[in-house]
């Protein structure tokens, strides 16, 4: 009767060895496959997929951390968890950490200071994880993450200044996403464009309205900011109202996410102005459901999960004393029904 590769490695199950020589590929490699590295072959990670499929393979935590040093254990501060763009990037983080063999911790913050994110990223600290990944929408976050880099490793996910604040920042790109939106607009040829801006003390808000006011200009169009946000449907159903009423009111907006374009449309509908004859709305995230809108909405989609293994990969490069790429993910301008030219 033949003996499994399985029962010869004894009680202590197959090794990542046992993997590497079923697979005819070397430890590291494996070890790239398990922790969802780039740069291994197609071929080469089918076959590490199923060595560890027909093995039975199971990562011995204890032994990894003992060998390596490392408790494999993640925090994530995140601010703002009930809005679409911090809950997704927390989701991806954590799905990422999963499949690098990370445990990830969580923290969601209520009281919005720079000492509640400083406090809790110094209890991450005393609990020992390897590192700390924290969504940094405004000033204060990254401040608070700047500090608390000197003590261990972290990334932040912020579209404002890292680099000048002395950390690593990743972000989906939204120069490139908001530069998107609008020339979708101009080059639909609408003139009177509008923009319902979110939050001014966030950076995500602020670099949409930048694009928004730059992209005008180059095309010689004047400006119309009409209303800045809080990202929840209330301010674009206020700034739709207002709009419905106006003489002057744009041909186009541009929202600065699809939640403010959701209340827009509804109140625009309510006033017997038609979404996209009277008046085309581009929105930004591509959050569920946005397909099903009356009309399907146009908007920026944003890769979180592209975000969230860029986060983690970067966090294990610092942690192994590697160089780290900078890296900004690339957004998506989903076109739908919510656009079309000017009458």
């Amino acid at each position: 009767m033949g003996t499994s590769r399985r029962r010869r490695s004894g009680s202590r199950g197959p090794s990542i060895i046992d993997v590497a020589a079923a697979a005819g590929v070397s430890t590291q490699t494996v070890s790239r496959v398990l922790n969802d590295f780039p740069h291994v072959s197609p071929q080469a990670r089918a076959r590490v997929r199923a060595a560890v499929e027909q093995l039975g393979y199971r990562r011995n935590m204890a032994a990894r951390s003992l060998a390596s040093r490392r408790m494999f254990a993640l925090g994530v501060v995140v601010t703002n968890a009930q809005l679409f763009g911090p809950s997704q990037a927390l989701l991806a983080i954590e799905a990422a950490g999963r499949r690098a063999g990370y445990w990830c911790g969580v923290t969601m913050l209520h009281d919005y200071t720079q000492d509640a994110m400083a406090t809790a990223i110094e209890r991450f600290a005393d609990q020992g994880v390897d590192g700390v990944v924290v969504v940094a929408p405004n000033e204060w976050t990254l401040a608070a993450a700047a500090t608390a880099s000197t003590r261990l490793p972290l990334v932040a996910v912020t579209a404002g200044p890292a680099a000048q604040a002395g950390v690593i920042g990743l972000d989906v790109d939204q120069r490139t996403g908001a530069q998107a939106a609008m020339r979708h607009l101009i080059e639909q040829g609408h003139r009177r464009i509008a923009h319902v801006a979110g939050p001014a003390d966030e950076f995500h808000a602020r670099v949409r309205a930048e694009i928004y006011d730059a992209a005008m200009r180059a095309a010689g169009l004047e400006p119309m900011p009409y209303a800045m946000g809080d990202w929840q449907p209330e301010s674009g159903y206020a700034a739709g109202l207002a709009m419905a009423c106006d003489p002057e009111r744009p041909t186009a907006v541009f929202a600065a996410n699809d939640q403010i374009a959701m209340g827009l449309i509804r109140a625009l509908w309510e006033q017997g102005v038609r979404v996209p004859q009277d008046v085309s709305v581009v929105g930004f995230d591509n959050i569920a459901g946005s397909q099903f809108l009356i009309p399907p909405l146009t908007t920026v989609d944003q890769d979180f999960n592209t975000l969230g293994q860029a986060c983690v990969q970067t966090l294990v490069a610092l942690l192994d004393g590697q160089a780290v790429p900078t890296v900004q993910v690339a957004p998506t301008l989903v076109v739908r029904a919510s656009t079309c030219p000017p009458n």
